[in-house]
């Protein structure tokens, strides 16, 4: 279980995000304010996050880097703004791992703090220039272990945007059942036990750009 901090600019937008979130059962959405009873089960170790999920309504670099400074502490932070095209090189030297559109669905949003969790970096592809000039981008990325067809990185990127065998099906017109072979060959070509585990596997090996 991975336990999530939201910081967001109001309560609306908080219990939104822990909407989008309520449904992925590996998240564990955590009030960090909440009081903790001597005569709790809960301790401060459970109230502590394994990822910080921040948005924020401002495309100022520099204000979303000290916004992660003050509030990881150390702790990995999953960056939702208005436009993630901007430079965002300050931002990750700060501790924020990830940086998505703050209108990223929540099946993106689920992905991404899996993948920080894991200790990857998540970017929306429009960042990945302004990464590379920051030279935070160094490593080559892994090789695949066994290559994905074009049609197979099509549907790949259709499951990171939480489409479902109906979906992809309807999206490439071709049958439900094929949409499901081709699943299931992306999965297998990528060691994916889910749907879950392919994207972050896409993501890991830079197919898959958020």
């Amino acid at each position: 279980m991975i336990r999530v901090s939201i910081h967001a600019p109001s309560v609306v937008i908080r219990a939104g995000l822990e909407s989008l979130l309520s449904a992925h059962q590996t998240l564990q959405v955590i009030d960090e304010n909440r009081e903790v009873s001597r005569d709790s089960e809960a301790s401060l170790d459970d109230m502590a996050p394994d990822v910080v999920l921040v948005q924020i309504e401002s495309n100022d670099g520099e204000h979303a880097a000290r916004l992660a400074d003050e509030t990881a502490d150390g702790i990995p932070v999953v960056l939702l703004v208005p436009d993630p095209a901007e430079e965002w090189g300050g931002a990750f030297r700060q501790g924020v791992r990830a940086v998505l559109s703050n209108r990223a669905t929540g099946q993106q949003i689920a992905a991404a703090i899996e993948a920080v969790a894991a200790g990857l970096v998540v970017v929306h592809a429009g960042g990945l220039e302004s990464l590379a000039g920051a030279g935070i981008l160094r490593e080559p990325r892994e090789a695949l272990p066994e290559a994905l067809t074009a049609r197979e990185i099509e549907v790949l990127r259709s499951m990171a945007e939480g489409l479902g065998n109906k979906e992809i099906a309807s999206r490439f017109g071709i049958s439900e059942h094929t949409a499901k072979f081709h699943v299931a060959s992306i999965m297998g070509k990528l060691g994916a036990a889910n749907r879950t585990e392919a994207v972050m596997a896409g993501i890991r090996h830079g197919i898959v750009l958020i």
